[in-house]
């Protein structure tokens, strides 16, 4: 969830473009953080990397070695609270309606109290950057993992792409403002819900 921000910060040391040293690492989550604050200050359509590196303390000439764009800073933000995020505790004794439920009900509210910054999210990760691409690749594969442990291992692949197709299409409809990010998790899990009935 969200709340997660607020606790200590992990040191990722393999971000999208290279394997980085400490140094280079507590740079990056400097930049990670300002970017932020700096939604939150101006919104997404004010964002840029040199205002971020300002903020962080950083020359821009070195933000720019990390992030090649204010899309592919914004998409590092969102990949790095779904990877810190922990896993959501699976019980094989509830349904798999319910496992599903609440895994995605995890994921869906990564943002949800910050409306700037999933406004934000929700546009940089359909950017063409390569860059966002491959964090696109990853949390898609992310997604995909918690997913099937939910699930199960013996769930038919078809059921498993309905609702990766379910959470992305709830993702940007919430994104382009058509649903609150609070409503998501319960609109998902109905949508899970139905798609698990059909499966049987």
């Amino acid at each position: 969830m969200s709340s997660q921000a607020s606790g200590p910060a992990q040191l990722v040391t393999e971000p999208t473009r290279r394997t980085l040293s400490v140094r280079q690492a507590r740079t990056v989550l400097r930049l990670t953080a300002a970017a932020v604050d700096e939604v939150r200050a101006v919104g997404y359509d004010g964002l840029t990397v040199r205002g971020v590196a300002k903020r962080a303390g950083v020359a821009a000439a070195t933000a720019y070695t990390y992030f090649t764009s204010k899309e592919h800073l914004v998409t590092e933000v969102f990949w790095r609270r779904l990877e810190a995020q922990p896993e959501t505790p699976i019980d094989r004794r509830h349904s798999a309606t319910a496992r599903v439920s609440a895994t995605l009900s995890d994921v869906a509210l990564l943002v949800a109290d910050e409306p700037e910054l999933a406004a934000a999210c929700s546009i940089a990760m359909l950017a063409p950057d390569p860059d966002v691409k491959l964090l696109r690749d990853r949390i898609g594969v992310e997604m995909r993992r918690r997913l099937r442990l939910a699930l199960g291992d013996d769930t038919d692949s078809a059921v498993l792409r309905s609702i990766e197709l379910t959470v992305t299409g709830g993702l940007v409809q919430a994104g382009m403002g058509h649903l609150s990010y609070r409503d998501l998790p319960d609109r998902l899990t109905e949508a899970a819900a139905l798609v698990l009935a059909g499966a049987r």
